[in-house]
């Protein structure tokens, strides 16, 4: 549909689905999700309903922004799934406000905050990571790593061996996952959302 001009922009997660999908399994519906360009299926997998989607994709008069946010910035109130900005890694320091505040009024819940390789260098990741291990934040962070941090090989955006490296760094548990594998991110997400929620 955006090649025929028909919708205007589209972050699609081909390739990525098993890191996606497997991860986002993890999450209970009381969880908040915070999405990066390529989760929006992860709204329907929560329980949005498709035609939602769909409206908002082409900006109709269903669209629930109300045609003010581009297409593929999806939100939905009532699977926690709030709206993303093209700003790469914006969302993080959200994620985490979300999950102090969630922590503060004594809810077990845990927030997912996504975002691509390319993401880890900007300055909204490492401020979301420092903030999240001091505070104890009850936020779980997922890269997904498709080796390119838009049109720059990953290899040429970091020197850190890995991703998982990075969460050590601000002294957290930090894990690479074959993202290609469902249940071995689920596995490895679940295990990182049950200590958030402990």
């Amino acid at each position: 549909l955006q090649r025929q001009g028909r919708v205007a922009f589209v972050g699609t997660s081909m390739g990525q689905e098993g890191a996606i999908h497997g991860s986002a399994a993890a999450f209970q519906k009381k969880d908040w999700f915070f999405s990066a360009l390529r989760e929006g299926g992860v709204a329907i997998q929560r329980g949005m309903p498709a035609q939602e989607y769909v409206a908002h994709m082409f900006g109709n008069a269903e669209d629930t922004a109300k045609g003010r946010q581009m297409p593929n910035h999806f939100q939905c109130k009532d699977v926690n799934f709030p709206s993303w900005s093209s700003v790469l890694g914006t969302q993080m320091p959200h994620a985490v406000g979300v999950a102090l505040a969630m922590k503060a009024r004594g809810e077990k819940s845990v927030v997912g905050a996504y975002t691509g390789d390319g993401a880890t260098s900007s300055c909204g990741f490492h401020s979301a990571m420092n903030f999240a291990a001091v505070r104890q934040a009850p936020v779980v962070f997922v890269v997904v790593d498709n080796g390119w941090a838009i049109s720059v090989p990953s290899s040429k955006q970091t020197a850190s061996k890995s991703y998982g490296a990075k969460a050590q760094a601000y002294g957290m548990p930090g894990v690479d996952v074959d993202g290609n594998d469902p249940l071995a991110a689920l596995q490895a997400t679940q295990e990182a959302v049950d200590c958030a929620r402990a």
